[in-house]
């Protein structure tokens, strides 16, 4: 585990932590089917309340990586209420089930044949749910619809801070107040294959210094989109400011 990394989440183990400078409490189940995060928080307002959606979760599906810890300590700083759940832990069905208010698919390690139900939650909620997909998750959204997960032509990096460059004239608020490029930690051996990249359905929305995919989201479904880098390791520089306009993400598609 790196510097930049916390330890997984626990497994079937009743754990509480907090943070001194936001008052905020998540809390796991000793539920052996489930690892539930609940945000409390006396400090922070969450972001939306005035509708009854707001107050479904965002579920996170947990790829077995630390760096969950990482993106689900920034959601509930942001005032989200979210539930994890590993990739095994239930089907697509009981997702379904939870009528989530977005969905966070993290990073994990192998391949999208790896990340249990993840494929398959970008195929059935993805059209209808905001979907964020970090790492494998952004691997996840290229393979389902149609592109080559392969190995990075330039090697392994393991963070690595890039720069990262984003289009900004089709940009929808994903990148909204961020400098262009910005700097982003880079933790991948695997890439969405360029020349094979989908893209009667997806479109890159950024890139690296050497053509690299970096983020990319669905043509017609554009509240699914996923990053390559890690917004949540203190490497990525406007990574907070990244989670946060995938809530407001959220907002708009509940607004709409």
């Amino acid at each position: 585990i790196s510097p930049q990394q916390k330890p997984p989440f626990p497994k079937s183990e009743g754990i509480r932590f907090g943070s001194k400078n936001c008052h905020n409490t998540l809390s796991y189940s000793t539920h052996p089917k489930r690892v539930l995060a609940v945000y409390q928080n006396t400090a922070v307002s969450p972001i939306s309340t005035s509708s009854g959606r707001a107050l479904n979760p965002i579920i996170v599906i947990d790829n077995y990586d630390s760096f969950t810890y990482n993106l689900c300590q920034y959601l509930g700083e942001l005032g989200c209420v979210f539930e994890v759940y590993r990739n095994d832990e239930l089907t697509v069905d009981e997702l379904k089930g939870k009528n989530p208010r977005g969905i966070l698919i993290s990073p994990g390690p192998g391949t999208p044949q790896d990340s249990g139900i993840s494929l398959q939650t970008v195929l059935e909620l993805g059209p209808t749910v905001p979907l964020f997909g970090v790492c494998m998750g952004l691997q996840c959204i290229g393979e389902a619809f149609g592109g080559k997960i392969v190995r990075s032509p330039f090697g392994v990096v393991h963070g690595k801070g890039s720069p990262v460059y984003y289009n900004e004239g089709g940009e929808d608020g994903f990148f909204a107040g961020l400098p262009n490029p910005f700097r982003a930690a880079r933790y991948h051996s695997l890439v969405i294959e360029k020349e094979s990249f989908p893209s009667a359905s997806l479109e890159m929305t950024a890139w690296t210094e050497d053509g690299l995919i970096m983020a990319a989201r669905h043509k017609v479904h554009q509240h699914i989109q996923g990053v390559q880098f890690h917004p949540e390791s203190i490497i990525t520089s406007e990574g907070r400011t990244i989670v946060r306009n995938f809530i407001k993400m959220i907002e708009r598609k509940e607004a709409a």
